[in-house]
């Protein structure tokens, strides 16, 4: 097991890029991490994309970002491709795509291109043919389909951070809470998890999928 940090100080300025596909997959894949590189680098920049927020879902979005990202946040940029069907219309979506280079991002956050629902294949695929030369990191979300896999980079995460996560999944995410997974319990285990996997002083991680890296 090797720690590694990244290359920009506290007080650089940070891009980070967080990629979903529905209004609430980046902060259950993610949220733990961004709250702490929000934490880390109080000068970094959350560019937040959701490619399937219609009506109450669009309002969640909007709240959760606001709470994950804070003062830091730019957008949330919202789009309004129907869930299930984005494979249908990958012109679409690669040119929202083309209109993100301009972010130049230092971290992108990104869906997992092993996952098992549609939408979130396509939107990695299209990640990595977008971004060639950046650090790209996959998140993982857990579903009925039992598609987790073996991580190789881990987020170690305080137990308030964890809290945070999930205290603000909850509070945001109300047309969710109705679905048996969409449980605290199961965000707090996945994080147990990944946390014994890499060692985490806190027990608590979030877990990501790294095609390359650069050292």
């Amino acid at each position: 097991m090797h720690s590694l940090s990244l290359s920009a100080g506290p007080s650089a300025p940070l891009n980070v890029l967080c990629l979903g596909a529905h209004s609430d997959d980046i902060e259950i894949g993610c949220g733990g991490t961004l709250l702490r590189l929000a934490r880390q680098f109080p000068n970094c920049v959350f560019h937040w994309v959701v490619f399937s927020a219609i009506g109450v879902r669009a309002e969640e979005a909007r709240r959760a970002a606001t709470l994950f990202a804070g003062q830091a946040l730019r957008g949330p940029h919202l789009k309004t491709f129907q869930d299930g069907f984005m494979p249908f219309h990958g012109a679409e979506i690669k040119a929202a795509f083309e209109d993100l280079k301009s972010v130049s991002p230092d971290i992108i956050f990104t869906h997992n291109c092993n996952d098992a629902h549609q939408d979130h294949r396509i939107l990695s695929e299209l990640t990595w043919n977008t971004f060639r030369d950046h650090l790209v990191l996959e998140y993982e979300i857990p579903k009925y389909d039992g598609d987790m896999g073996r991580p190789s980079v881990f987020f170690p995460l305080d137990n308030d951070l964890c809290q945070k996560k999930v205290d603000y999944l909850m509070q945001s995410f109300e047309s969710q809470r109705s679905k048996r997974w969409f449980q605290p319990e199961t965000f707090l285990a996945l994080l147990r998890l990944r946390g014994m996997e890499c060692n985490s002083p806190s027990g608590y991680a979030e877990a990501f999928y790294s095609r390359k890296l650069v050292l």
